[in-house]
């Protein structure tokens, strides 16, 4: 994917998560996300801080004594409670636009709408499809970072291979399943485990664990 690509995916992902969002029924607002001890409406008001500035990322970078994953929740959490038509509102606004947070590259707010997104539909027992293209560059950059999912150090010795892209990552016990569930594993997500196989799926239990996801901390 070239850059407009991304931007175009992000788009979409993010006009689809409001619709989304819009359709909540009350209950579904208060259900616990994938992200542990994160209810919907926390996931959601953590992506609509995706075009945060700089002044205030530093304000709550000096909140949160240096800590990044205590500024992500806080500040996630600082949003809230808003109306629930704010949400998909806020999220919706940002579609065209291609400003990011301080620091980082566009292929980071493609990796938040696309495995955020699931961190909703799949509690809510809602479909959400993964572009399988998009989730590969998503994964590829997750992997190449060490911060702050240390991907290639949990699941070191195993070998991911995707069966719907030319996603490759690792060597070791081979890992195969959908690109948009590798992306899960990568980062930290174990509720699609079970749809992934080969020789390496039985260790994976055991290297999610050893994960360091802040959106995964109880807040």
């Amino acid at each position: 994917m070239d850059l407009d690509d991304v931007w175009r995916t992000i788009d979409s992902e993010r006009a689809s998560l409001a619709d989304l969002f819009d359709d909540l029924s009350p209950a579904e607002w208060e259900t616990p996300s994938l992200c542990a001890g994160w209810r919907v409406r926390d996931v959601a008001a953590h992506l609509t801080l995706a075009q945060m500035g700089l002044r205030p990322a530093l304000v709550e970078s000096v909140r949160a004594r240096g800590s990044f994953d205590r500024m992500i929740r806080d500040s996630a959490l600082r949003v809230g409670p808003l109306p629930t038509a704010e949400y998909g509102r806020r999220i919706r606004a940002m579609v065209g636009s291609r400003r990011t947070a301080p620091f980082v590259s566009p292929v980071e707010p493609l990796t938040d709408v696309l495995v955020h997104g699931q961190d909703v539909a799949i509690p809510l027992g809602r479909t959400r499809p993964v572009p399988p293209a998009a989730a590969a560059v998503s994964a590829t950059r997750v992997w190449q970072l060490s911060f702050p999912f240390r991907a290639r150090r949990r699941l070191a010795g195993l070998r991911l291979r995707a069966t719907d892209s030319d996603l490759v990552l690792g060597d070791g016990a081979p890992v195969e399943g959908t690109t948009g569930d590798l992306l899960l594993l990568l980062t930290g997500r174990t509720a699609t485990v079970g749809r992934l196989s080969g020789e390496g799926a039985d260790r994976l239990a055991a290297a999610v664990g050893r994960r360091d996801d802040p959106m995964r901390r109880t807040p």
